[in-house]
């Protein structure tokens, strides 16, 4: 459940990252910050460490979205066919979009800034954690397992390539992508990088052990 809390740090991630991608990291102070925000400096960093964590909302309510949709992946359905449910852009509301676009932005300046990059890493880790439980769920097997979790790390290493890729392609090299070329390139690497039998259909194991 989102609380009040939850809705004013991603307001704050909102203001940070249009200010990062006009002024730069170094070019936006925490006081532009919680001004850009409406709030006080205190408040701002009673909810932030660094100004740099700021945008770290954005990036959590992406991946927390991304894997709620993921945790409703048929067990009869492919990771083609899944995928192309979870960017149905007319199941996305308009501040969703204009949240991902600049998340976008925010990935294809990282190369410069890499406090930037460290607050997206730290995210990607947080997703592969609660990958773990959808592996393990569709497989029916432990959390525990070695083999389910380096599953979950390889997809969201493969999830993480992906988005970086497209993002620097669209923003500093201009190229389009379509949400057919996502879907097909996110879940080719998914395929790719997947160590356990996920991506296709999956009978459940009535009989208990591994599959």
């Amino acid at each position: 459940m989102v609380d009040d809390r939850d809705d004013a740090r991603l307001s704050v991630a909102r203001h940070a990252a249009k200010l990062f991608l006009e002024r730069g990291v170094s070019g936006a102070s925490g006081d532009d910050i919680a001004a850009a925000a409406g709030l006080s400096k205190r408040t701002v960093w009673r909810y932030f460490r660094t100004k740099e964590s700021c945008v770290d909302p954005l990036f959590s309510a992406s991946h927390r979205g991304f894997l709620e949709k993921l945790k409703r992946w048929p067990r009869e359905a492919t990771i083609e066919a899944h995928l192309r449910e979870c960017f149905r852009l007319d199941a996305k509301t308009q501040q969703e979009i204009a949240d991902e676009v600049l998340i976008v932005r925010l990935i294809a300046v990282m190369p410069e800034e890499p406090d930037l990059r460290s607050v997206w890493l730290m995210s990607c880790q947080e997703t592969e954690d609660a990958l773990i439980a959808i592996v393990a769920d569709r497989l029916d097997r432990s959390v525990k397992d070695f083999d389910v979790r380096l599953c979950a790390a390889t997809m969201v290493a493969a999830i993480r390539i992906v988005d970086e890729t497209i993002s620097v392609a669209a923003i500093r090299h201009k190229q389009t992508f379509t949400l057919e070329d996502v879907v097909e390139q996110m879940a080719k690497a998914i395929r790719a990088a997947s160590t356990l039998p996920i991506c296709d259909p999956v009978i459940p194991n009535v009989f208990g052990g591994r599959p």
